[in-house]
């Protein structure tokens, strides 16, 4: 939830800088935004169980919705209530921390909204793919704040790892220049800032990491996660963008006012988040993904 979900405040998804003619009216909004949105974030997170779970449920409908919008073609409520109905089977299993049949639930509505989800082959599978992508924004934190003894802290990691990772990599590449990172896809990113943005989404996330695990985390190990987490959550940012130059918009959605969409606010926390869950999956042996992250 880069920003709190999403980009700087200063900085919109083609990484430009606001102009000039953006009123004062226009900033008060997207502030006001951030700060909710943060706010009902870190506090579903302190409060975890059902409550965390329908938070990111409530995300990641509206992301669906917006998902098979953007697509478009045929079948669209048939495709939307497909993967409602994969939210809905997926939300119960990742709140008690079963990550194998989460992941199960996942892949069979994605495939049969994929199998069903238009005349097309190439809708089928943006269909299929949207379900899966949509489905882990709920499951991948519900995942990991499964855990009662580690998933306060793996939550409050990945949400400064993602913070920080959008925040200083916006205001690195403002403040160096240099080199595009992918001109034709993101004019505004520059590789000075994905860097910025890396080590201190790295660093930011080692330490909130040691403090608040309840055994005091790794440093080095937290920190080389955050690293790759940093960058795999920027290369969910150029995909989300790719993802709307394909398909010719600039936003996701006006859902968030002054934001754009929900899509738009969690291109980076979807993937880096879904990365985290799987990772300490596999570390925990079949345990709570959470466990896995912090116990190396």
């Amino acid at each position: 939830m880069s920003e709190a979900i999403g980009k700087p405040v200063a900085g919109g998804d083609d990484g430009l800088a606001p102009s000039a003619a953006t009123s004062s009216f226009d900033l008060t909004i997207r502030a006001a935004a951030a700060l909710v949105m943060g706010g009902l974030a870190l506090l579903s997170a302190w409060i975890g169980g059902f409550w965390f779970m329908t938070f990111w449920f409530v995300a990641a409908a509206a992301a669906l919705w917006e998902w098979q919008r953007l697509i478009g073609g045929e079948r669209f409520v048939f495709r939307l209530a497909i993967g409602v109905l994969t939210q809905l089977a997926v939300a119960p299993l990742a709140l008690h921390g079963d990550a194998a049949w989460t992941l199960v639930a996942l892949l069979i509505g994605a495939a049969a909204c994929g199998a069903a989800g238009g005349p097309q082959p190439s809708q089928r599978g943006w269909a299929g793919v949207g379900v899966l992508y949509t489905g882990a924004i709920l499951a991948a934190p519900t995942l990991l704040r499964a855990s009662p003894a580690y998933g306060l802290a793996a939550i409050l990691w990945l949400f400064a790892v993602v913070w920080c990772t959008d925040t200083f990599a916006y205001f690195g590449g403002r403040l160096i220049g240099g080199p595009k990172l992918w001109r034709r896809i993101s004019p505004g990113k520059t590789w000075a800032g994905a860097l910025v943005g890396a080590l201190a989404g790295a660093g930011a996330g080692a330490v909130v990491a040691w403090f608040a695990s309840p055994a005091g985390a790794r440093f080095a190990p937290m920190m080389e996660l955050g690293l790759a987490a940093s960058v795999i959550g920027q290369l969910g940012d150029l995909a989300e963008s790719a993802l709307k130059r394909h398909f010719e918009v600039k936003d996701s959605s006006r859902l968030i006012p002054g934001h754009g969409g929900v899509l738009d606010r969690l291109d980076a926390f979807v993937v880096a988040a879904s990365f985290a869950a799987l990772v300490g999956w596999a570390h925990s042996a079949g345990g709570f993904p959470a466990a896995g992250l912090f116990q190396w």
